[in-house]
């Protein structure tokens, strides 16, 4: 009864110590005797001491930080360039068999596809377009670590560091494109009131009455403020009358 007992007790024990959680969102990758067996789900898994080993994999989306990057465009301008990385694990078999630390291998993929991209860029492209930068990034690393059972979510570009030289020479120019837009828009205003005013001025021309309603209209709205002091100018024409009747009753005489 007592080997019985021993036994017993030992059996049980061993169970214990080879009882594994795998939680839910965790895949656990089972080894026996150094061979792959097979993808375990989550739940309460048995690995048997010594002859089985099962590590297990966080299938959760990771963000992970790529630090800044010394890379020159393709106009020959060096930046400094962050970004980070969004990915999880699709195949936790692949991720544990295909590639030693899947983590450190995507960051440095992640840096050296950043430096690649920037390279056949252009500055100007690079600034402007930094969502077409990432998307590209995204494409090769999420192709590149397809083997490894890594999925790449998204790729985000966060800086853009430039050389103080550099960002003194954008100022300028940024400036320079201001100014040359606001004299454009003064250029254009200045047409559009010159045609208002010619078109103006042929409408008064074509009707008779228009110029005399519209010099009435201004002395009206001069006339709601007494401060203000208002001149006559009497057009050459009318004093030639004037002169023209005062000779007449001068000759009548």
């Amino acid at each position: 009864m007592g080997s019985i007992y021993s036994l017993l007790t030992l059996v049980v024990f061993v169970l214990l110590i080879s009882i594994r959680e795998v939680k839910q969102y965790q895949r656990g990758v089972k080894f026996r005797f150094g061979k792959f067996v097979g993808v375990r789900q989550p739940g309460w898994r048995i690995v048997l001491p010594v002859i089985e080993k099962m590590p297990r994999i966080d299938i959760r989306v990771k963000a992970v930080d790529v630090p800044n990057q010394e890379a020159i465009t393709k106009d020959n301008i060096s930046c400094q360039i962050n970004a980070v990385i969004y990915y999880k694990v699709k195949e936790a078999d692949k991720a544990i068999i295909e590639v030693e630390h899947f983590q450190y291998a995507v960051s440095q993929l992640a840096q050296t596809t950043m430096r690649n991209v920037v390279g056949e860029m252009e500055l100007d492209e690079l600034l402007q377009n930094r969502e077409q930068a990432s998307a590209n990034i995204k494409k090769i690393v999420d192709e590149l670590t397809d083997p490894w059972g890594i999925q790449v979510d998204n790729v985000e570009l966060k800086d853009i560091l430039l050389p103080e030289d550099m960002r003194r020479v954008i100022g300028k120019q940024a400036e320079a494109e201001r100014e040359r837009r606001s004299v454009v828009t003064k250029a254009v205003g200045e047409v559009e009131a010159a045609n208002n005013l010619a078109s103006a001025a042929k409408t008064l021309a074509a009707s008779p009455g228009a110029l005399h309603l519209r010099t009435l209209n201004t002395i009206n709205d001069l006339s709601s403020d007494q401060s203000n002091t208002v001149i006559f100018a009497v057009p050459l024409e009318v004093l030639r009358a004037f002169e023209a009747v005062s000779e007449m009753g001068n000759r009548k005489k």
